[in-house]
């Protein structure tokens, strides 16, 4: 029997989570959402991937934007999608649901002919479950009775191939058809119909999770020891029962007197603030240590800490915990019982589960507004026709790009709206500045007309916020904290509405610069709590200068994506000199250089010396001959 060569396959529902986000509202009263994929099954195949354990998922999607949201993200999960169906017919399921307090968390499901419900045995590939160590199997789907045959198949299948097979009982009454519509978040019905079918999956497991509810109506009684024996008296599944704030039990054998008695591991008393989803960060957590042969006291801990993390925050598989950030948290514990409120432990989150990037970036940078105005005066037109030199500059780029990947623009909203839609047809990586064009002390756009955080909002997704700061360790103190305090603005922005940020520091117009002036900057940011996910960097003095910002980096924050160099309008053969500096750098990653590019193809274009093909071409050989000079480098 060849090795496997997946940790698990978890099996059933999938769906898309909308998460009401105001707290303690009525679901009536919603006003706005959070998207995120949910499903015990997938929850469980992506908080296993985030934990280092290599999983997959067989369930459907609808062949729509919100199946296709699903597949995405599982992609970037790293979670195997070879199981995942696209169903042409039906739509993928969706769950609105909210938190009113902390015991009550209405919501509700949409699952009417729904796709993941029509999975059926046909698509149980037999080389596929023998793939994995373990298959995980779900309670609500034994609902279904194709669903539950597919079920059953792999289950046979991994019994067949000696591979491991753990249930989570996951009891959703209403998806049993024993409660109505509004009332999803009912955990507990009795039901002797809904025991039998659970009952009849026992002895092939050996692995069963559940609450005490859930293994009270998997056991069929109400008294918790007595459905755990009854449990054991079918299968000799390790069990394992979950207690909320007081964590776990685990019964690997035969059940003693006491509840008290099982195998425990240590429990982590946190602020309930969603319960929802709790479960399926538990599950990943246990499967991550069993599936490993950890001890079980250790499984115990994974999983009470994935649990905690959960009820901590207010989504699902987006909340759950990477591997690095429950390392932290199993070291060194937590000074806040809203873990949410950690500021450490919500860096290690966001920045172990931001967007896949590569390890080059090479960048056009035509975000430039005060600059491009004045070539614009210059020539005697409206600043309305910089946005169509602004799609040229994109044009450019993608002639350059040829469909490559590493390649991005910075681009604003204020002249180049129509650029950033066309860049999103070539895949860019996208910045956007926040910063009023050469401010000093450093002054923000939106506080003339609105909110930085609604402005943040209305970006997609993988736009980067980029704040640019002429910032010299020798600023007058008050300079500097006017500053500082902007760029603080910003960053808990970013964080807040889920964006990444793009930190400039151009020191050399206000002061000489040496090996360290750059590097002390980012130190004093640091050390005021502003941790951004990429720098932006004049050229360095020295192979020594540029050495320090990598010390600055990894002493401060080993997480950052890295530095791109800036262009300052330098001639092609200084900014070819300063690549070739960084040649000894850990973090630069590349550039963003912008009227080193554009400058001469802007002014020519905008005089009228320069048709729109002249003016493209021009800026693809200068970005081309960049993009030569620093794969070289």
């Amino acid at each position: 029997m060849p090795e496997p060569v997946l940790d698990l396959i978890s099996i059933g529902r999938s769906s898309v989570d909308l998460y009401g986000q105001q707290i303690g509202g009525r679901l009536e009263d919603m006003g706005s959402f959070s998207k995120a994929v949910g499903g015990c099954p997938t929850n469980i195949a992506i908080g296993t991937a985030r934990l280092g354990l290599k999983s997959a998922v067989i369930t459907r999607v609808g062949d729509e934007q919100m199946g296709r949201f699903i597949l995405e993200q599982l992609e970037r999960e790293g979670v195997e999608t070879r199981g995942v169906v696209v169903d042409p017919k039906r739509l993928t399921s969706l769950v609105i649901l909210g938190v009113r307090d902390e015991k009550t968390f209405p919501l509700i499901f949409y699952r009417t002919d729904c796709a993941d419900a029509a999975l059926d045995e046909s698509e149980i590939d037999e080389e596929f479950i023998a793939s994995a160590r373990a298959v995980v199997v779900t309670g609500t789907h034994f609902s279904i009775p194709g669903a539950a045959a597919a079920q059953r198949k792999a289950i046979a299948l991994a019994r067949k191939h000696g591979r491991k097979v753990a249930f989570d009982v996951d009891y959703r009454p209403n998806l049993w058809g024993l409660a109505g519509h509004g009332a999803g978040e009912e955990r507990y019905i009795r039901s002797d119909t809904v025991t039998q079918h659970l009952q009849a999956i026992l002895p092939d497991c050996d692995l069963v999770v559940g609450t005490e509810e859930e293994l009270h109506v998997a056991g069929g009684s109400e008294d918790t020891l007595t459905a755990i024996r009854t449990i054991r008296s079918l299968s000799a599944a390790t069990i394992v029962c979950k207690r909320g704030p007081m964590g776990c039990v685990v019964f690997p054998g035969a059940i003693p007197d006491s509840l008290e008695a099982g195998i425990k591991g240590p429990g982590f008393p946190v602020e309930v603030y969603n319960v929802l989803g709790a479960g399926d960060a538990f599950m990943s957590g246990f499967l991550r240590g069993w599936l490993r042969d950890e001890p079980l006291e250790t499984c115990c801990a994974y999983a009470n800490a994935g649990g905690a993390f959960a009820v901590s925050r207010l989504l699902c598989s987006p909340d759950s915990p990477t591997f690095p950030e429950l390392q932290h948290f199993l070291r060194n514990g937590s000074p806040h019982r809203a873990l949410r409120r950690d500021a450490e432990l919500n860096h290690i989150h966001w920045a172990t589960t931001r967007r896949p990037q590569g390890e080059t970036l090479m960048a056009l940078a035509i975000d430039h507004r005060a600059q491009i105005e004045k070539m614009a005066d210059e020539a005697g037109v409206p600043h309305e026709r910089i946005a169509a030199f602004k799609r040229l500059a994109v044009e450019a780029a993608a002639r350059v790009a040829a469909g490559r990947p590493g390649f991005g623009m910075l681009l604003d909203g204020r002249h180049g709206r129509e650029a950033l839609f066309r860049a999103g047809d070539h895949d860019f990586w996208v910045a956007r500045p926040l910063e009023v064009p050469g401010s000093r002390p450093l002054a923000l756009e939106t506080d003339a007309a609105g909110s930085l955080g609604a402005e943040l909002a209305e970006w997609p997704v993988h736009h980067v916020a980029k704040c640019l700061a002429f910032y010299h360790p020798d600023d007058d103190p008050a300079l500097k904290q006017q500053q500082e305090a902007v760029l603080k603005r910003v960053a808990l922005a970013c964080r807040q509405v889920g964006r990444e940020l793009l930190v400039e520091i151009i020191a050399s117009k206000h002061g000489a610069v040496g090996d360290d002036t750059t590097a002390s900057v980012m130190r004093r940011l640091y050390q005021i709590g502003i941790r951004p996910d990429w720098w932006k960097l004049e050229g360095q003095p020295s192979p020594a200068a540029w050495a320090a910002v990598d010390a600055a980096i990894d002493e401060n924050d080993p997480y950052c994506r890295g530095v791109v160099l800036l262009g300052l309008d330098a001639p092609t053969e200084e900014l070819e000199q300063a690549f070739r500096l960084t040649k000894a750098s850990a973090t630069v990653r590349g550039f963003a250089v912008g009227r080193t590019i554009f400058g001469e193809a802007a002014r020519g274009w905008l005089a009228g010396k320069l048709d729109d093909e002249a003016a493209t071409a021009m800026m693809a050989q200068r970005f081309g001959q960049l993009v030569a000079a620093w794969e070289r480098r």
